[in-house]
């Protein structure tokens, strides 16, 4: 039986109606939520599933905190013994429902809150490579080499042309190139190995001798993989989160490469066939811990992974739009958010355009993925892109320090009340 995962994460919801939706669909009282919500509580957070035990003391921590805490019913599911929390207050209030409550519970408050409210800077380790996320976004490249990509750029079995494009992302601002052998587009049917490494392998030979950013391979098949590192790769992109392939955590493990686990539910075949979800920030989030926990099993750290919710596999429009709305509840999770919204059919959905008329839509999510704590977005239009992200990361990825007078001079006001 699978263990259950308890999680924690601040609610990113963009208004109160919606706190107070997800909250009722919960089987949280709606008076009581509507009490609690009238008196301007900083932040909501969601912790669970609990047994029924735990559920209670944390409701007393929270009391004890000064926060507000109502009981809720995990989404989708039957289940008596198991509740939910959504524990209601500020910072300096959740903060010490952590410290009252203690042990796992009381670290995942502390780890969501920290995640979610402090500016984070990593390094992420692949391979020889160390590189700085956080400072700014990074833009991720994407290399089809393939005859039926979606957007329409595969460039099949052209390797001068797959090469050319490629040099030319990095000299209009990429700074990750993701080069992939197999079409994982909505209903496509999965290519034998042997071709896959076919295309991708020479592709990343020269580019290891031509270019100076990390390369990415985008494929879910360990075989694939392995000869893609062996070519001079950094970073494995896989769709299915190294839930497809067994093998695939250690391949990563033995060269010390990137992982970018990704969120899909079911495969590229049947993945769009009515997607359901419960909760879907919460299901992505149980699926991508999952994937970490495949990783950590295989001796990958924190600092070589990559998370990435999969807008458009396996998720109908509206999911999309809740994704990109609530995208700041993965920080959570502790690693740097991977987004590729490019071209895609949500775009098209919207705006009534084919592929190759979708750029503007393309830099709105792009610009919004970004304001609400994207780290790399993964695009095909890369100059453009990297205008949109440079204009984003002027408003978004602000410090803001006090000088040194002005801090004491503060701190002694503090002192004085």
């Amino acid at each position: 039986m699978k263990k259950d995962i308890v999680r924690a994460r601040i609610l990113s919801s963009v208004s109160k109606d919606e706190v107070l939706a997800e909250l009722h669909a919960r089987g949280s009282d709606k008076s009581a939520v509507e009490m609690i919500l009238s008196r301007g509580l900083g932040r909501s957070m969601l912790v669970g599933p609990l047994m029924l035990a735990q559920a209670q003391a944390l409701r007393l921590a929270a009391k004890e905190a000064g926060a507000l805490a109502v009981l809720a019913k995990p989404a989708g599911r039957a289940d008596p013994s198991r509740s939910e929390v959504i524990v209601m207050g500020s910072a300096m209030q959740l903060t010490a429902t952590a410290t009252n409550i203690g042990g796992d519970i009381g670290a995942r408050i502390e780890g969501a809150l920290e995640s979610c409210l402090a500016p984070v800077q990593r390094t992420l380790r692949c391979r020889d490579l160390r590189v700085p996320v956080g400072e700014r976004t990074l833009v991720m490249g994407i290399v089809n080499v393939t005859p039926d990509s979606f957007s329409g750029d595969g460039l099949g079995n052209d390797l001068d042309a797959a090469v050319a494009q490629a040099k030319q992302m990095v000299e209009d601002g990429a700074d990750v190139l993701d080069i992939g052998g197999e079409s994982t587009r909505p209903g496509s049917e999965p290519v034998g190995e042997e071709e896959e490494i076919r295309r991708v392998v020479p592709v990343i030979e020269r580019l290891a001798s031509e270019v100076a950013v990390p390369l990415s391979v985008d494929t879910y098949k360990s075989r694939v993989a392995k000869a893609a590192l062996d070519a001079g790769a950094h970073i494995v992109n896989d769709i299915s989160g190294l839930h497809y392939d067994d093998d695939m955590a250690h391949v990563v493990a033995d060269t010390g490469a990137a992982i970018a686990i990704m969120h899909i539910q079911g495969t590229p075949r049947d993945m769009q066939k009515d997607p359901k979800y419960a909760d879907v920030i919460g299901e992505i989030g149980d699926y991508l811990e999952e994937g970490i926990g495949r990783a950590a099993e295989a001796s990958i750290a924190r600092d070589q992974i990559i998370l990435d919710p999969g807008i458009g596999f396996g998720k109908a429009l509206e999911h999309n739009l809740e994704i990109l709305r609530r995208l700041r509840e993965f920080r959570s999770l502790g690693c740097p958010l991977l987004v590729g919204t490019s071209r895609k059919s949500m775009i098209g959905m919207i705006l009534d355009l084919p592929a190759d008329q979708r750029i503007e839509g393309t830099a709105a999510t792009v610009a919004l993925a970004i304001a609400d704590g994207a780290d790399i977005v993964r695009v095909h239009d890369v100059k453009e892109m990297a205008r949109v992200v440079r204009v984003a990361d002027a408003i978004c990825r602000v410090e803001h320090k006090l000088l040194e007078s002005e801090d004491s001079q503060w701190t002694e006001k503090a002192k004085r009340g």
